[in-house]
């Protein structure tokens, strides 16, 4: 038996040796060794993949996979000092692989391909996904990388989330954790690039460019440091192509082909394949994610009917777009969180989670979930999420002269309402300017305008505030927010924008230069044709009161005794959002110059339209 083994061990080590074209390269400063591989895919098309194995290994070890369109690491300096600095410390094989039609990879790349090997012919070579590829991928490494226990983990954050969720649709038998952290759900109706119906206009214009110009990554050159300037300039969305894309850039023709919730974002879309609990599921989520709030919620919550195994874990924290794995956590813009926050997750929760189910180490102490309560600047574990047997729904009613309180509006007159004029001449911009290029390079606000004090829009003429009295004790919200939106506009369209907003008190002792501060915890947006249906858009009746329900998703924030709970409410989020014509055309990416219009927006706060947030108030 000794020497079938040996031989085994001499077979696998030829067989690792001649398939990896560079060889072993040794890691200079890491304790790592590198090996290059072009693993092959049913269909032949060969993916790039470094593979990075600890030199101090003692034993068997298990392999910790990602794959990206944003190109695989060639060192380990980065990853193994960063974001998986824990991982590295407890001893797994790191893999990372160019998803198919990247960089180094060959294929053709498609944008959040759907995994049509779920809907089809599953063993047919020719239907190919990242469901298929990752499968394949995993069935390559266990039978040709050396020293590894059988079991694999896949992990990455936000369109490598995505992929590590797409592996779990059907998986391969030795995939044994999952973590899609920050991962996309649905691109049409909250993450990356519209908010329920609402297109997310510089992202989604400035993503697309920069992953479709080429293999790389190009990113768009703008003439204007000042983005607002330049979208504003640009006009009508019918511009894009007849100015500058000229059709070349196949995800923009995709949104101008598809403006509505139709077949093509409802393949791509997550929650109709989460059908069961097959992984142990670790989802991940940042409080401000200015890229991926919705789709974390999105793919925990689907999970939770199908998990009898208690396998589908949740965690939220205060950090932006992938900010647990930068940095220490212990700030976030001009927010302050009295701890290091990324450092306790990835030490404190994601490296034993991942030890337990990839090594048998330990014990499963872990809460199903754990969130950041902001605010009071703790950590809170639930049993679930949102935790129901804590909290009490209640309401948060808009009244006269701005005021805001959980007593219900008991004026029946039909004046009881506010009103602004919206123009899209003239937008409310998304943050103070100037607002840099999305991912500039010399810096750019995106990564915590969620976090900006937004005194900057609370008295322009087109947005309505209200607000609570100092508070006399703690009001902690966990969990759900809707706003109920009664109102009424002008035109025949309109973009409802809602914000909840924690107002520090002027008197700030712990810091004065926050006395004042307008700390948003919660917002979207809601594009109005859609209030009846995503798929069949409707014009509006002028002047006809209706009630918008907008999905403001979740919190754990504690608003303190002596602050303020306020509510914003707006028609324009620019140029995060597009601008809404307020013209109602059947479809805005073709809509002409001449079809934006001003219009007289109103919110009710009567007694039959009381306007309101719906909250889960913990007790």
């Amino acid at each position: 038996m000794k020497r079938i083994t040996l031989c085994g061990l001499f077979i696998t080590a030829f067989i690792f040796a001649v398939a990896f074209q560079s060889g072993a390269q040794q890691e200079a400063g890491q304790a790592f060794e590198k090996t290059n591989a072009m693993i092959p895919m049913r269909d032949g098309v060969k993916l790039n993949t470094n593979i990075f194995i600890p030199k101090n290994a003692t034993g068997p070890l298990p392999i910790m996979l990602e794959r990206t369109p944003y190109n695989a690491p060639e060192s380990a300096r980065g990853w193994a000092q960063g974001k998986y600095s824990a991982l590295a410390a407890d001893g797994y094989i790191f893999v990372f692989q160019d998803i198919r039609g990247r960089f180094k990879s060959e294929g053709q790349f498609v944008m959040q391909r759907a995994p049509v090997s779920l809907l089809g012919e599953k063993n047919d070579p020719k239907v190919v996904d990242e469901v298929t590829d990752a499968y394949d991928t995993i069935e390559w490494l266990i039978k040709n990388v050396p020293n590894n226990n059988g079991r694999v983990g896949i992990i990455g954050i936000s369109y490598p989330g995505w992929t590590a969720a797409m592996a779990t649709l059907a998986p391969h038998p030795a995939l044994k954790a999952a973590s899609p952290q920050a991962s996309p759900a649905d691109m049409f109706l909250g993450d990356d690039f519209h908010h329920n119906g609402a297109f997310r206009l510089s992202y989604g214009f400035e993503y697309a460019t920069m992953m479709e110009t080429n293999k790389e990554q190009a990113r768009f050159e703008f003439d204007n440091y000042d983005t607002y300037e330049w979208y504003l300039r640009l006009g009508a969305l019918s511009n894009v192509n007849e100015k500058y894309l000229r059709g070349k850039i196949p995800t923009w023709n995709d949104f101008v082909n598809h403006p509505n919730y139709d077949e093509f974002w409802r393949r791509q879309a997550m929650a109709g394949y989460l059908k069961k609990a097959q992984v142990p599921m670790l989802t991940v989520a940042g409080w401000w994610d200015q890229e991926d709030f919705y789709g974390p919620i999105k793919i925990y919550r689907t999970l939770e009917p199908h998990d009898q195994k208690r396998i589908n874990f949740f965690v939220a924290g205060p950090w932006n777009h992938g900010g647990w794995a930068r940095s220490d956590g212990s700030s976030l813009g001009k927010i302050k969180f009295d701890s290091n926050t990324s450092q306790h997750y990835r030490e404190k929760i994601e490296a034993p989670w991942f030890a337990y189910w990839l090594k048998d180490k330990g014990k499963l102490e872990i809460a199903e979930a754990i969130t950041f309560q902001t605010g009071a600047n703790e950590w809170k574990k639930y049993d679930q999420w949102p935790p129901r047997n804590i909290t009490t729904d209640r309401k948060l009613y808009f009244h006269a002269n701005g005021k805001l309180s959980f007593d219900s509006p008991a004026d029946a007159g039909l004046r009881a309402f506010d009103s602004y004029v919206s123009d899209p001449a003239n937008p409310v911009p998304y943050r103070p300017r100037p607002v840099e290029p999305t991912y500039y390079p010399r810096g750019s606000g995106w990564g915590a305008w969620l976090v900006e004090d937004q005194r900057f829009a609370h008295h322009r003429p087109d947005v309505l505030s209200w607000q609570t009295d100092p508070l006399t004790e703690d009001v902690t919200i966990t969990g759900d927010i809707a706003a109920h939106l009664f109102a009424s506009t002008t035109g025949t369209d309109s973009d409802w924008i809602v914000k909840l907003i924690d107002v520090y008190p002027e008197d700030y002792p712990k810091d004065y230069k926050m006395g004042g501060y307008q700390l948003m915890v919660a917002n979207d947006v809601f594009r109005g044709r859609f209030r009846r249906s995503f798929e069949k858009p409707e014009a509006i009746t002028p002047n006809k009161v209706n009630e918008y329900v907008i999905d403001l998703h979740q919190c754990d924030h504690r608003f303190l005794k002596g602050h303020k709970i306020m509510v914003q409410v707006q028609s324009t989020w620019f140029p995060v959002i597009d601008r809404n014509p307020q013209k109602y055309v059947e479809n805005i990416f073709k809509a002409r110059e001449e079809d934006y219009i001003k219009a007289t927006q109103r919110v009710f706060r009567s007694k039959a339209s009381p306007s309101h947030l719906q909250v889960m108030v913990a007790k």
